[in-house]
């Protein structure tokens, strides 16, 4: 007979496990606050500090995917200081590589739990609403959502949750507990704190300027009026919250003199951004396709060709049209540098330069070029990337897929009976099941995963390393919570469904077959009965199945 364990000790282990976790994420903070400064050495030696601190406390509670990790960044960071504290690429690289894997050790809902042995640690969002009875069900609604929030009824519960636990953002009506209370209780609560909580204000009405401004004074980042819908109200905290995984800038260096190259390359490395060095201009577009650059820094002056030609050569190509091009040259004749910025480029810096000069620049460029890209790519209304983005993205990942001899997964996933939902309920309505459903999904999937809205109601969701089997599983798991989701309606509350389609990489495949793939067994899914998952078979045949229509208010 075998010796039953003590549950009681499992808690325990699972309680102790939450420092782990809680460890990681303090590193992923530190890293991401890193990129905005030049890496100090004090900088390097926190990072150092904690991951230390990850490494105890991984092997004091037996958490061994933990402790790999923290040992990797532990020699990549000694490799730095081997190398007398400067960064290279290789090494950026390589510490961005293991925070990517780092983050996706439990910081988020339903990433891979079955490896960290307890749920992830996420601080509670504290609600305090005029209504007690709305916020106790926008409180539930947000659970659905993977985010634990607690409604609290008073003051004085509310200064007892914070003196308990401080949460991850704070939800405040203005006129908690009496007319403008809400703003001095938010004041009071941020007093003493060394780093200040998100804070979302709430009216039921439209306010005037000076309520606003108070709101402002007293800490607040948004003001939201009128109707509190969780899916929204989820994206705005997930913005203020999240421990957004940073891909570092690259840049693409294009000069033939190697020791100015060099030069360049290593005042970009010290401030963490990833270079690649091109002496041979000639190669310039076949570097572009295989690095894809944030930003390229182009020599005026060069043997094969100018820079000005060159910059005209990249601009003719679609995929490199907004990629900022910032001349470094010699050049100090105005009027030279003015033709050359008319000719593709769009700043120009004279040798010799001041690093901190050349590195912000780089970095206000890269930073906007990333934002405007960011929006080019992506869905108004759902954030996600758009139709073809998405498409390319599975082109990418099919190619890395073969590469490194990995799986990969698609997915096609679309709502159950919409057009009922629109012409029953509106079309505002319909926009909120999509919204709701892309937050959903960005909640429960891989930070590693790529999702997209294809058109309309669906959805498209290009999975890495993720082979059918565990893509079904996944997507079975949010089907089923997503289902549970309730959207206030009259006369009844409305609940959603959706049907997939799954398919997984194969030889003699591409993305546009795999794509082709995973919608036929989309459309399969729908005439079996919709509100399923199924995978592709290649030797199955689609039958058409009579299907009786739902009920359009219970059974979306």
């Amino acid at each position: 007979m075998t010796e039953q364990e003590d549950p009681n000790r499992e808690r325990l282990k699972n309680h102790f496990a939450q420092r782990v976790i809680h460890q990681a994420r303090q590193i992923l903070e530190i890293w991401q606050r890193l990129q905005g400064n030049e890496w100090a050495p004090s900088d390097l030696a926190e990072l150092s500090d904690a991951n230390l601190r990850l490494l105890r406390f991984a092997a004091r509670f037996e958490q061994p995917e933990h402790s790999q990790l923290a040992r990797a960044i532990s020699q990549a960071l000694q490799q730095v200081e081997a190398n007398r504290g400067r960064l290279s690429s290789t090494l950026i690289t390589e510490l961005n590589r293991l925070m990517q894997r780092l983050s996706r050790t439990g910081l988020r809902h339903g990433d891979q739990l079955d490896h960290t042995f307890l749920p992830p640690l996420r601080k509670p969002v504290y609600i305090l609403l005029q209504d007690h009875d709305r916020a106790e069900r926008l409180a539930k609604q947000l659970d659905f959502f993977g985010l634990g929030a607690q409604s609290l009824p008073s003051v004085n519960a509310f200064r007892s949750a914070m003196a308990e636990r401080l949460p991850c953002a704070i939800v405040m009506d203005v006129d908690f507990s009496g007319a403008s209370n809400g703003l001095l209780l938010a004041a009071e609560a941020q007093e003493g704190l060394e780093q200040k909580l998100p804070l979302l204000f709430f009216s039921l009405h439209e306010t005037d300027t000076p309520t606003r401004l108070a709101a402002v004074r007293a800490g607040g980042q948004e003001f939201l009026t009128g109707t509190l819908e969780a899916s929204s109200l989820m994206e705005k905290i997930e913005v203020l919250t999240c421990v957004a995984q940073y891909e570092p800038y690259k840049v693409l260096i294009i000069d033939d003199s190697r020791a100015q190259a060099l030069h360049t390359e290593r005042l970009l490395n010290s401030a963490g951004i990833v270079t690649r060095t091109l002496i041979e201009p000639i190669q310039a577009m076949a570097e572009l396709a295989d690095f894809q650059p944030d930003l390229i820094i182009l020599d005026m002056y060069m043997p094969a060709c100018t820079g000005t030609e060159l910059a005209k050569v990249i601009r003719h190509n679609d995929r490199y049209v907004s990629v900022p091009i910032i001349y470094l040259s010699a050049e100090d004749d105005l009027d030279k540098q003015l033709d050359a910025m008319s000719e593709g480029g769009d700043d120009f810096l004279t040798k010799p330069i001041k690093p901190r000069h050349l590195i912000t620049t780089v970095r206000n460029r890269a930073a906007r070029a990333r934002h405007l890209k960011a929006r080019m790519v992506r869905d108004s209304l759902t954030g996600l990337y758009n139709h073809t983005h998405i498409l390319q993205l599975l082109e990418d990942c099919t190619f890395r897929a073969r590469r490194e001899s990995r799986s990969l997964s698609f997915a096609m996933i679309d709502i159950d009976h919409f057009k009922r939902v629109n012409d029953s309920y509106g079309h505002p309505m319909g926009d909120r099941v999509i919204k709701s459903l892309a937050l959903f999904l960005k909640q429960r999937l891989r930070k590693t995963d790529f999702i997209g809205r294809y058109g309309g109601e669906e959805f498209a969701i290009v999975m890495p390393d993720t082979d059918q089997e565990a893509a079904h599983a996944v997507l079975n798991t949010i089907r089923e919570r997503f289902s549970e989701i309730h959207y206030p309606a009259q006369p009844t509350d409305l609940c959603c469904t959706f049907s997939a389609g799954v398919v997984e990489l194969k030889e003699g495949t591409d993305g546009l077959i795999m794509a082709s793939q995973a919608d036929e067994a989309l459309y399969r899914a729908k005439h079996n009965g919709r509100n399923r998952i199924e995978r592709f078979h290649p030797t199955r045949q689609i039958a058409t199945i009579s299907v009786k229509l739902p009920n359009p208010v219970t059974s979306l």
